[in-house]
């Protein structure tokens, strides 16, 4: 008949104790205890596979937990790029295929790590946590086994006292609990040295695939980058050229004529010659026109100092030569208003004319 459910509770609690009794015993160096050095260094090795494990477990989680931050915040940057970069202007579309392309990127350096690195990693550490029960349990069949051991020699030892039925059963137990160690003691004598020797293979092919992955996204992600760079390298062009530029005026809206800082202001402006100047064309015997390079003028002189109010103004200061030339389209002539080039660093705009005299 099967034990009775309270009968294998007994059993237990008394299997239980006998353990931590002979444990005590040992502790104290009342009884001996089975050595094993060769199992011990297993062990140890075991230890430290097992802590590496978890370790690289732990950071490369974290690390996948990064890089699916850093997709979401590329994929919320290009969101917003491709919000604020105009329709009209060059290399729209290329901008939204190439944005794509790096989230297809990111998506499959994700995908790959995940897969084919910490899949793996996951099933190398899984097999710690039952080696672990084992190795436990091989702990706790010698404690049993030493136990049977002393309780025999104790039987043994007084032969006045001896009752040959105990003996025997003693010996019984003491066999059976010794093939049980054995077995057990066996195994892992055998799976603990393959297991740590699994260690290389495993961490090259794990790392070969993790550096494989960071390689080719990396190396992708450059060519989008550099596709990116000439996409906006061809908008400052465009930008330098003119093509984005708001027009200042419309025949409706003229600019407005300067006055210098010494005069009130009014509708016209205050040098005599300003009627002259804002066309382009020289003053009489008051400036010099011989010897200037092609396309210049006349040369003028600042007698105020001026900062510009827009992007294609000239900003000066008192005392600067500034050669003056025609405007690039006619139609955008101002009153009062001159295109000319400052000697001093070739820059290019428009600058009020009775801010400066001929020379």
């Amino acid at each position: 008949m099967a034990e009775s459910k309270g009968a294998l509770i007994a059993k237990t609690v008394q299997k239980h104790a006998g353990r931590a009794k002979e444990k005590f015993l040992q502790n104290l160096g009342k009884v001996d205890r089975t050595a094993d050095d060769i199992f011990d260094e297993h062990l140890q090795n075991f230890t430290r596979q097992q802590n590496a494990a978890n370790r690289l477990q732990k950071e490369f989680n974290n690390y996948i937990r990064c890089i699916r931050a850093c997709h979401a915040a590329s994929k919320s940057l290009f969101d917003s790029l491709n919000e604020i970069y105009e329709s009209n202007w060059s290399g729209h579309e290329l901008l939204y295929v190439q944005a794509q392309n790096v989230e297809m990127l990111w998506h499959d350096f994700g995908h790959k790590l995940a897969d084919q690195v910490l899949v793996p990693l996951n099933s190398y550490q899984s097999q710690f946590p039952e080696m672990r029960k084992k190795i436990e349990k091989r702990g706790r069949k010698l404690v049993d086994f030493d136990s049977q051991r002393h309780n025999f020699q104790s039987l043994q030892s007084n032969p006045k006292k001896r009752d040959d039925i105990k003996v025997a059963k003693s010996k019984e137990m003491l066999e059976e609990a010794k093939r049980t160690y054995e077995v057990l003691n066996s195994e892992l004598h055998d799976e603990l040295p393959a297991l740590y020797d699994s260690r290389v293979l495993f961490l090259v092919t794990n790392l070969q695939t993790l550096f494989s992955a960071e390689q080719v996204f990396h190396a992708e992600t450059s060519k989008v980058y550099s596709e990116l760079e000439a996409i906006v390298d061809k908008l400052a062009t465009d930008c330098q050229r003119g093509a984005y530029t708001v027009k200042k005026s419309s025949p409706t809206s003229p600019k407005k004529s300067p006055t210098s800082p010494n005069s009130t202001m009014n509708s016209t402006p205050s040098s005599p010659l300003a009627g002259q100047l804002y066309l382009n064309i020289p003053p009489a015997p008051s400036a010099t026109t011989d010897n200037l390079p092609p396309g210049v003028l006349y040369r003028v002189k600042a007698t105020y100092k001026y900062t510009r109010e827009d992007v294609d103004e000239l900003s000066f200061e008192v005392g600067e030569i500034i050669r003056v030339v025609e405007y690039d389209d006619l139609e955008e002539q101002e009153e009062g208003w001159l295109m000319g080039i400052k000697e001093s660093n070739g820059e290019k705009g428009m600058f009020p004319a009775n801010f400066t005299r001929p020379i």
